[in-house]
């Protein structure tokens, strides 16, 4: 894994609470998307969740029962972390 790979996998997983880390792990996600491994749809919540850094993207994803393949490679990231 690249560099730049790596990092927006760190960005993209962080916790919820922290200043700007909303609007970090959007930016982190549009990378993901552009490379085709987010659909536009999962990307879309990471945007509405962008100003509000104490909501979890992934909690709304599983919540309005979309993005299940993001999901899936995310927690197989954070498992290999």
């Amino acid at each position: 894994m690249d560099e730049e790979t790596r990092r927006n996998w760190e960005i993209v997983s962080l916790p919820p609470g922290a200043e700007w880390s909303g609007r970090a792990r959007y930016a982190a996600a549009m990378f993901f998307c552009q490379r085709g491994e987010m659909t536009p749809e999962v990307l879309e919540v990471y945007r509405i969740c962008s100003r509000l850094d104490a909501e979890d993207p992934v909690s709304v994803l599983k919540r309005w029962r979309i993005g299940a393949d993001w999901i899936e490679k995310l927690a197989a990231h954070r498992a290999a972390g």
